[in-house]
């Protein structure tokens, strides 16, 4: 029976993810806290690791009670707290000293920074694929693949590739359901440089695209939608919620397909569907 193995949300986007026990799925189609702050330069881009590898230094937490956000640079001596009301410009001027030029810290605490904007709930995988993927690379564990990856929830109980059943052709949407709320699977997740670089350090690891690729397009299953694979660099799938209706989800969750339907999507009002400026994969 499938059943949902992990939560993970990234609260500043970009930076680290922390597991919990239970999230509320907001009106959105966000997860409560999940990327519910964005790094900027002056011209309102996002800061990540797309952008830069700096970004794989910064250590963090945030206790989003208490609205304390931790940071520290990885090997360097030193834990800094801030409290992201009144110490918003000591946040910035600490990040500006560390990426070298001015930059701000948005918040969107209904929507967050999806790289999606058209999907933007979690993004879902499962364990076996997680494993399967690690096959590929000898020098990489399972929880590095996860690190990489950087999926918001995660379905134990299924074989590798078990989430390419939850997207289907253009046009329409596969509904599953975590719990009692109802996602739409929209497509697979198209990803960026970030899965190429340790996550702490941000080294590269030398052919792992290509590799990638390779594996992927031989392993590619045989219930996955083919013609959503323009390339096969993509993994995890995007998804939204179903009439926008959201909830709370836990671990121990069970996970159902419940049927392919024509896509009804409208945007959320006040979300555009087309991706701004600025907005890459990978965050």
């Amino acid at each position: 029976m499938p059943y949902l193995a992990r939560i993970t949300i990234y609260p500043i986007k970009s930076l680290d993810g922390v597991d919990v026990a239970e999230a509320l799925v907001l009106p959105s189609g966000a997860i409560q806290h999940d990327r519910q702050f964005a790094i900027v330069d002056a011209e309102g881009r996002f800061v990540n690791g797309k952008r830069t590898p700096a970004v794989h230094l910064i250590r963090s937490s945030f206790d989003p009670r208490e609205r304390v956000l931790f940071l520290e640079m990885q090997g360097q001596y030193g834990r800094h707290t801030f409290h992201l009301d009144s110490d918003r410009d000591a946040v910035e001027a600490w990040l500006a000293a560390v990426f070298g030029f001015p930059t701000r810290l948005r918040e969107d605490a209904e929507g967050g920074f999806p790289d999606d904007r058209a999907s933007p709930g979690p993004t879902i995988a499962s364990t076996a694929t997680w494993e399967e993927v690690a096959s590929w690379f000898p020098s990489l564990t399972v929880a590095d693949i996860r690190r990489r990856f950087r999926a918001n929830l995660e379905v134990e109980g299924v074989e590798p590739f078990w989430e390419d059943r939850l997207f289907t052709e253009p046009g329409s949407v596969v509904r599953f359901r975590v719990g009692a709320v109802v996602f739409e699977g929209v497509n697979p997740c198209q990803r960026c440089v970030v899965p190429s670089r340790a996550p702490t350090t941000g080294e590269p690891l030398p052919g792992f695209a290509k590799t990638f690729v390779e594996r992927r397009r031989e392993r590619l299953s045989a219930w996955a939608a083919v013609s959503r694979f323009d390339h096969f660099y993509r993994l995890a799938v995007n998804t939204r919620l179903h009439r926008w209706a959201g909830g709370t989800i836990r671990v121990g969750d069970e996970v159902a397909i419940l049927d392919v339907s024509r896509s009804q999507h409208a945007s959320r009002p006040g979300v555009p569907v087309t991706k701004p400026p600025g907005l890459e994969e990978g965050g």
